[in-house]
């Protein structure tokens, strides 16, 4: 008999008391491990998770969290081959293991380098602009994220062992929260293999990682109001889960991936000739046999113009003649096995159902020719292309989650958009075409049915990452039968598991609760200028007022003859007179941003090593000839960079004319020293 796999729960490795049940090599039958929960006590996991875990985790800071993140990736990426030797027992090809396991390193290693380039380097995110809530600027609102003292949940479908896991880990670690892992059965040797390797490598907080190998009931039982609940799965489990109590009526969120119907559309001008041609038909069978089809972002439905539509079958069933099938391990072989003899049967019985109104064109779902493998122990299957007959219902209802896809005609593009929304929403649809209309027309049309849309043509095609793969910085997700949730899309992955709250107080206490300085707060003048203090001495809200300085006509004329910048309100001041926006010359906008600096740079050497960047340039008032302008500059936010022996610091600038009237306003962005050199 097989290795029980084992849980991690409660900062130790549980094995079940009993036998458990055996999982199969999906390419030779052979007994991989078996797999059990029984006697695990999930409360205890749970509470474990809170009180251990999720306190560990927001005690750390965005950036903090980030390297560990980073810590983990560069772990696991350095030690694959036992990885991949095991991916290929769930009957991936090593094309369909790095899919999986380099994917779900890259995703790891993506959300490190986010969250310490977008995020603060602190435990909350600000969202959007301060509201003023009253008429003299006392009284002001500003959202912010927090962290919830919860629990990430996620239940995981046996696509994607690897990928799957870290994908949903990642966003949840750097938002704070702790996660128990429940991977699908089948697959699970090789989920518990990359925990246990995060887990030895003590890189994360005790508590932040828990793996729950075997039957997960009673789990959603103890998650409550601050819990959270990601799954990829079926409709039908997805929609048992969304009748749990737990998430009627407890306040469990729940997010859910589940059966997608997803489409690639030939554009109406691609004729067989065209690169398109070709990028559509390898688009289709990559979908078809990557993880032999089992890939929830795979093309099940082909759109194609009824008048190139027997073209577009021979090519795709021309394609797929040299696909071979077989042990995954062969490197020859470009399609392996189902998971399981279980999920062939499965394929089978969907493709049966497609035949109802549809013809096999390519392909026999009882038989198929293996290289290298017992084509009966084995779950292997032949590609199985459909054609479907005009009016079919079918490809828009039934799901075969293996290498199988139907082609569709239509005749117009409202028909072909009309069809891609028959799937009443999907992850990812495609459209191939050279034609901007056609992009634009069907992108629009697609876009309220689809989480993500791919726009493939000769242009894009060397960089593109294809239709069906998700990638970190955009958001995996769609509407309706896909399940409506959302995940990854960058930040917004991280953002979605924290909490949004609104705050009214005054500026003053805002910027103690945000650490950031707030337009109406107390600003700290001193003797010493800002620019001459090291990280570790400034605070927010350190302002430099300066002198004023007059804006003279011949510094305008020196300008525009120094830069080429001759446009008439500078230049002419008839023209400029004539217009009732400027009223006569007027300094260019960046000279009075460039005289600015003037005034409140400090030039000598010290720890502000360099100005990295200006945001949030506006010119609000024309600064007229003859007139004088100065500069209030404050500290609005400081942010260490724990990698380096510097730290970034914005600086809300404000220039104002001899009136007092604001002329400009921006932050300005410097690297500043964490020490003064010596100290």
């Amino acid at each position: 008999m097989s290795a029980l796999l084992e849980s991690y729960a409660g900062g130790s490795w549980f094995r079940a008391s009993d036998g458990g049940r055996p999982l199969l090599d999906a390419a030779t039958g052979e007994e991989v491990a078996r797999i059990s929960s029984t006697g695990l006590d999930l409360s205890a996991m749970v509470d474990h998770a809170r009180n251990v875990g999720g306190p560990a985790v927001r005690a750390l800071t965005f950036h903090e969290r980030a390297g560990l993140l980073k810590a983990v990736a560069k772990h696991l990426a350095a030690d694959k081959d036992e990885l991949y030797a095991l991916s290929a027992r769930t009957g991936a090809t090593l094309r369909d293991s790095q899919v999986d396991i380099d994917g779900g390193f890259g995703t790891v290693f993506s959300y490190a380098g986010k969250g310490t380039r977008e995020l603060p380097n602190d435990t909350i995110v600000l969202d959007g602009a301060t509201e003023q809530l009253g008429r003299s600027g006392s009284f002001v609102g500003q959202h912010i994220y927090t962290s919830r003292p919860g629990v990430a949940v996620q239940i995981n479908a046996f696509n994607f062992p690897v990928w799957g896991m870290l994908e949903k880990l990642a966003p949840a670690f750097l938002a704070g929260l702790p996660t128990i892992v429940k991977p699908a059965s089948q697959t699970a040797y090789l989920t518990e293999r990359v925990v246990r390797r995060i887990i030895e490598s003590g890189l994360l907080p005790e508590g932040s990682l828990q793996l729950l190998c075997g039957s997960p009931e009673g789990l959603l039982d103890q998650l409550g109001a601050q819990d959270s609940v990601a799954f990829t799965g079926s409709a039908g489990t997805g929609a048992v889960l969304r009748q749990h109590p737990s998430v009627l009526y407890g306040g469990v969120q729940l997010g859910i991936e589940a059966d997608s119907l997803n489409c690639s559309i030939l554009g109406p001008d691609v004729t067989v000739e065209d690169p398109e041609f070709d990028l559509f038909v390898e688009g289709v069978v990559t979908e078809m046999t990557v993880k032999a089809g089992q890939k929830c972002t795979a093309i099940r439905r082909t759109i194609v113009p009824a008048v190139i539509a027997d073209e577009v079958v021979r090519a795709i069933s021309a394609r797929l003649a040299t696909i071979t099938v077989g042990n995954p391990g062969n490197p020859d072989v470009r399609m392996g096995a189902l998971a399981s003899l279980g999920q062939r049967d499965e394929v089978r019985k969907a493709v049966q159902s497609l035949r109802g109104s549809a013809e096999i064109v390519f392909g026999d779902p009882d038989r198929v020719d293996v290289v290298d493998a017992d084509a009966e122990a084995g779950a292997f299957m032949s590609p199985i292309l459909l054609r479907a007959s005009a009016g079919a219902t079918e490809p828009h209802d039934v799901e075969a989650f293996g290498p199988v896809s139907t082609v569709l005609t239509y005749g117009s593009l409202d028909e072909a958009v009309g069809l891609a929304a028959r799937g009443e929403g999907s992850l990812v649809g495609s459209v191939v075409t050279h034609d901007p209309e056609v992009a634009r027309s069907v992108t629009l049309g697609l876009a309220p049915w689809h989480g993500r849309i791919l726009v493939l043509d000769r242009e894009d095609a060397g960089e593109s990452t294809g239709h069906g793969s998700p990638l970190p910085t955009l958001v995996h997700g769609g509407p309706g039968r896909a399940g409506g949730g959302e995940e990854l899309g960058g930040i917004r992955g991280v953002l979605h598991h924290m909490q949004r709250s609104a705050i009214q107080a005054s500026p003053d206490m805002l910027t103690a609760i945000t650490r950031q300085w707030i337009k109406g707060s107390l600003q700290h003048v001193d003797e010493v200028h800002p620019f001459r203090k090291s990280l570790a001495e400034l605070r927010v809200g350190d302002t430099i007022r300066s002198g004023s300085r007059t804006v003279t006509l011949a510094d305008i004329e020196h300008f525009a003859e120094f830069t080429g910048d001759t446009f008439y309100a500078h230049t002419d001041a008839a023209a400029a007179a004539a217009n009732p926006l400027f009223g006569g010359i007027v300094a260019h906008g960046y000279l009075v941003v460039s005289l600015a600096a003037g005034l409140f740079v400090e030039p000598s050497p010290g720890p502000v090593l360099a100005n990295f960047g200006v945001d949030n340039l506006r010119f609000l008032t024309p600064v007229k000839a003859e007139d004088t302008i100065a500069v209030t500059l404050t500290v609005k936010q400081i942010t260490p960079r724990n990698s380096a022996d510097y730290g970034e610091v914005r600086w809300d600038a404000v220039v104002t004319n001899g009136a007092g009237e604001p002329v400009a306003t921006y932050d300005v962005l410097t690297l500043v020293a964490k020490t003064l050199p010596g100290a």
